[in-house]
């Protein structure tokens, strides 16, 4: 199995875990042009796409990926408010569901956004079990067994308060990304809070450009959990395999 990261960030969120069979899409937040490359044009490969929430940046090739036949699986709020319809290929998925979407176990689960969002526990054989967190300020969940995790830290507590304290006119704004966003010592609070002793890879998303810091995000993570720590960037591709072998 292959994780593939389209975009990553405020600009765009989209990834695929893709093994020679089958892929499956998580967040259609880039442009469809960019899906499809990535894909290598592939379509009939994909089982189906993982739609968090409605903001655009996770959401905005929404009716792009469902016109070509993709299946989508998303929230009641998430169809309401990116006005996509109800067509055959909506899937409308509910927290502590399990759902089968080709070769992939999907089950959902609720995290704290400023609207309603999900986190997805996805399994496959190829990957074993990989934990996708985006846009929460908390998860109040433990997860058993992980192999692979693909986790938000937006930023950090430190760096923010430098840039948005109380003389810099930026409350609003610090408020709401405290409010909605993983920061790097929240990312490290759920890292603690579960077993990685079967863990491989544990990649960094959705980092801020102005309030994070990739290299010390990276280092934080190995040091406390010593396991192999990628930053997202477009255009990477990670081995994502159940085990390193």
């Amino acid at each position: 199995m292959e994780l593939k990261v389209i975009g990553t960030g405020s600009t765009g969120n989209a990834y695929v875990l893709e093994n020679e069979k089958e892929a499956l899409l998580i967040e259609c937040g880039v442009r469809f042009s960019e899906i499809k490359k990535a894909l290598n044009f592939n379509i009939r490969k994909v089982a189906g796409c993982l739609v968090s929430h409605s903001h655009g940046d996770h959401a905005k090739s929404i009716s792009d990926v469902l016109k070509v036949g993709i299946d989508v699986y998303a929230s009641t709020d998430t169809f309401t408010n990116t006005n996509t319809g109800i067509i055959h290929r909506t899937h409308f998925i509910f927290p502590k569901t399990t759902y089968k979407i080709g070769g992939f176990t999907v089950m959902p689960f609720d995290v704290k956004h400023d609207v309603p969002c999900l986190g997805f526990l996805i399994s496959h054989v190829d990957c074993g079990k990989v934990l996708f967190i985006t846009d929460t300020y908390y998860c109040k969940y433990t997860f058993p067994g992980l192999n692979n995790i693909i986790v938000e830290a937006n930023y950090s507590k430190e760096i923010i308060m430098q840039k948005m304290g109380p003389e810099s006119g930026k409350e609003f704004l610090k408020n709401r990304i405290i409010q909605s966003h993983f920061s790097i010592e929240n990312c490290k609070d759920l890292l603690k809070a579960n077993d990685l002793s079967s863990v491989n890879n544990i990649v960094l998303i959705h980092l801020s450009d102005g309030n994070s810091n990739e290299k010390n995000f990276q280092s934080e993570v190995f040091e406390l959990t010593g396991k192999n720590v990628s930053v997202a960037s477009n255009g990477m591709s990670i081995p994502f395999n159940k085990t390193p072998f």
